[in-house]
């Protein structure tokens, strides 16, 4: 049965509570914004109490919860009802009075997770805390079915139940599900960026990364796999923790990664960069590893990826565009430029490579430390940095040449063109986020 109109219950609450009636409106208001009361879900009701009344409405703010209250008890919605009165919205009310906005929307957080309405993250997606129409879309209609299933009394498992609402292909999308609509909605935004170069260049990625990027079947990600399989017995460490000379000497004659000394000798892992972006990537950003002592381990991680071979190119692919600590939007913004432009090219000069991003990130709006436009000089940490991790997932087919030559030119592999796929993609669909959120 459809609930009251709202028109309706104002004028029977004005009839005999007047102060109340008006409070009431105001609430209502915000609550539904003109749609009908039906509409409206548990998300939609802990939302207001605990976020937008103590944040943007003027008042009163507990005497209005509970006029809502009084109106949604007459259309009959006690559930929505009790929770204008209840312990949880009188302390989340009084957090944000004594405590400020933050502490009140960490409190707010934290009860609306305890409800069990709010969808999680799954591992197909992410949510964003600045959602477009489609992902805002997607987690209401989310919010809403983890409701009803709470209130049928069945046993829910929330990341289940989501990830088959994602899923779903769903008649009023016209077959279409919003795991697709969301992503859809992602790459059209990343695409979009900023600058005419910066759209220009990406442009032609938006459907090509619709679709997750496969595995090449050869076999790919060897430095990778060779050092999670030395952490199955442990990999020594020195005193100062750095991989031991045996172990990076090997490193480099395996995979051609070259050193910095003049002799031509390598001393330790300090004299091949590769070996210590292949261990960052390892350590901090696949959890594959970890230090027991004096000896790099494997981890259950580690040892997973292993013995799963799309598991491993999920997990370290997009490694190639994670920001390191300290690093900032603007740096990932040059390696990402720069994948776009060498995935569909052979082989590009480092010259050429640099004027391409440069012209890019300029595009973009980034400037320089010094307020200026950016220049090569900007670009070369960012871009050796790229180099060494395409170096140390085996994805980068150029060699080193001696440290007074030339840098060398740029060229992926097979399978470096598909991990800067992936790693564009990844990019693409993150979600959004405030500053300062993860």
């Amino acid at each position: 049965m459809p609930a009251p109109d709202v028109a309706a219950l104002l004028a029977q609450l004005e009839r005999s509570e007047p102060d109340v009636a008006e409070l009431a409106r105001v609430a209502v208001e915000w609550l539904a914004g003109g749609e009908a009361l039906e509409t409206i879900s548990q998300f939609d009701v802990c939302e207001f109490l605990w976020y937008t009344l103590p944040i943007k409405v003027p008042g009163d703010q507990a005497t209005i919860a509970r006029a809502l209250g009084r109106l949604l008890g007459l259309a009959g919605m006690e559930r929505y009802a009790a929770l204008c009165d209840s312990p949880a919205t009188t302390r989340i009310l009084l957090t944000y009075a004594r405590e400020g906005e933050e502490a009140g929307a960490a409190a707010y957080h934290r009860e609306l997770e305890a409800t069990g309405v709010l969808p999680p993250d799954i591992a197909e997606l992410s949510w964003s805390s600045i959602m477009g129409p489609e992902e805002l879309g997607a987690h209401v209609a989310c919010a809403a079915a983890l409701e009803l299933a709470i209130v049928t009394g069945d046993p829910v498992d929330r990341e289940e139940l989501t990830r088959r609402w994602l899923t779903a292909p769903r008649a009023e999308l016209g077959g279409d599900c919003w795991l697709h609509r969301v992503h859809g909605e992602r790459l059209n935004r990343w695409v979009l960026g900023r600058g005419s170069a910066r759209r220009e260049l990406a442009q032609p990625f938006e459907v090509r990364l619709h679709a997750p990027i496969a595995a090449p079947d050869e076999p790919h990600l060897e430095p990778l796999r060779w050092l999670l399989g030395l952490a199955r017995t442990g990999v020594r460490l020195t005193e100062r923790l750095n991989v031991g000379r045996a172990v990076a000497t090997e490193a480099a004659d395996r995979f051609g990664w070259g050193n910095r000394t003049r002799s031509g000798v390598v001393r330790g892992e300090a004299d091949v960069p590769a070996l210590t972006e292949l261990r960052q990537i390892a350590v901090h950003e696949l959890g594959a590893l970890r230090r027991s002592g004096r000896r790099l381990v494997l981890t259950t991680t580690g040892r997973n990826l292993l013995d799963d071979r799309a598991a491993m190119w999920e997990a370290a692919a997009p490694t190639l565009l994670v920001a390191a600590p300290g690093e900032h939007d603007f740096e990932v913004s040059i390696r990402e430029s720069a994948l776009m432009i060498l995935v569909d090219r052979d082989v590009v000069r480092d010259d050429d490579l640099r004027d391409r991003v440069a012209e890019v990130v300029n595009g973009e709006g980034w400037r320089a430390t010094d307020g200026g436009r950016v220049g090569g000089a900007d670009l070369i940490g960012p871009l050796a940095r790229l180099r060494h991790r395409l170096d140390a997932l085996g994805l980068g087919a150029a060699a080193h040449r001696p440290e007074a030559a030339d840098a060398p030119p740029w060229r992926l592999t097979d399978a470096g063109r598909r991990a800067a796929l992936a790693a564009l993609r990844a990019q693409a669909l993150r979600p959004r986020q405030y500053a300062g959120l993860g």
